[in-house]
Parts: structure tokens; sequence; C-alpha cells
């Protein structure tokens, strides 16, 4: 069975509080339930991390080198538009990185519309709430899979 690996960034603990008409009301343990869901549907295995700590992000995205990940869904909030560490240990990986973001991130602060994971990430996902996740986790498996729609 696949190994999935859904890592959340810096602040998005406080989806549900956090700009409603950015992120919508769904808890961070909501959004989980449904990847959950999704993956039991999909005959996958999903393990979740979020920090607010960059150094224990690249630490467990390390950890994805050695553990049997076969695939990560990635948000890492703010970091992605900036953190190059977070950037060189996703290039160490040989395995699909996908990039989701609950908001549509090219329709907001100009600072928000670079990402440097885009890099080193087989997709980004972005603009759809929740549904970014979902779409994140069915593009993963579906590479995995070596589906020839993805």
């Amino acid at each position: 069975m696949a190994h999935i690996l859904i890592m959340h960034g810096v602040n998005l603990n406080m989806f549900g509080m956090r700009d409603p008409a950015h992120y919508g009301t769904e808890t961070l343990e909501d959004i989980n339930r449904r990847l959950a869901e999704l993956a039991q549907e999909l005959g996958v295995e999903v393990e979740f991390f979020q920090s607010n700590h960059e150094g224990a992000f690249v630490e467990r995205i390390q950890q994805a080198c050695t553990d049997h990940t076969d695939a990560i869904v990635i948000n890492a909030g703010a970091w992605t538009h900036y953190s190059y560490a977070i950037m060189d240990a996703l290039a160490i990986l040989r395995i699909p990185v996908v990039e989701v973001h609950m908001s549509n991130v090219h329709a907001r602060e100009p600072f928000r519309h670079h990402s440097v994971l885009a890099a080193v990430s087989r997709g980004s996902i972005a603009g759809f709430g929740v549904n970014s996740y979902l779409l994140g986790l069915r593009a993963a498996h579906a590479l995995l899979s070596s589906s020839p729609t993805v």
C-alpha cells in the first residue's frame, strides 16, 4: 500500500479561524479527516504532519528519504514563497511532490505569485479550498499508479 505524507506548513494549524474569505471555515482536523476518507477510498495510507518550525519541516522531509514515504502532498504556507531550505530538502527526494494551496495564490498579493517549491514539485494545485488538498492526493496517487492522465 502506498504511503503518502501530507505536510501542512506555517500557520496552517489555524485553518477555521484564519481569514475565512481565503481559507474557508474548515479546521485542519476537518481537512485531515476528509483526506483520510479519500485515502481509504483510493487504497493508500496517509500520514499528516504540521509544523510552524521550518527546521522541523525540513527534518520531516529529510526523513521521507528513508521511511518508505512514496509521495508528498505539501502546503508549505508562506514558506512556499521564500524557503530555499524547504526547496533544497524536497530536491533531495526521488518521489513525487505535489504542491497545494487552499486559496488562489495568483489572485492575491504579488509576493504570493511565486513559489520556490514549484521547481521541485511535479505540479501545483491552488484556489479550490479543501478540494485543492483532495485533488493533490488524487494527483499523487495517480503519479504512483503511473496513470497517463496526470
